[in-house]
């Protein structure tokens, strides 16, 4: 039985893929992973641009997952539905102003070093 916990689990990645900001993230993905590549970051360097990665995709599925349930259980407009949008938007800006931040932290000193 618990192997159909990873079905439900594909099918929300399959279902965020088809999200907007998701897709935006997946190709800051694909650049930061590029990048990090190319400057042959140490291991615990890797650990944190993965570490970024997976918190801000992480926050997108959540508040998703909320918009989701909001819109389903409200169909109208409701503040407390919108605050509840507010907040999940909020998560996921916080995730990513500190995956930024982590990777000026990590990929900075590698790409001012390149530049001399």
């Amino acid at each position: 039985m618990r192997i159909l916990s990873f079905g439900h689990a594909l099918r929300g990645l399959a279902r965020l893929t088809r999200e907007t900001n998701a897709r935006i993230h997946a190709l800051a993905t694909v650049v930061v992973l590029s990048v990090s590549y190319f400057l042959q970051l140490a291991a615990l360097e890797w650990a944190l641009i993965a570490f970024a990665i997976g918190l801000v995709l992480s926050a997108e599925a959540l508040n998703t997952a909320v918009e989701s349930l909001a819109d389903a259980a409200v169909p109208e407009r409701h503040p407390l539905v919108g605050a509840a949008k507010d907040l999940g938007a909020a998560a996921v800006l916080i995730a990513a102003l500190t995956a930024t931040a982590i990777a000026a932290l990590v990929l900075g000193p590698h790409l001012v070093a390149l530049s001399r």
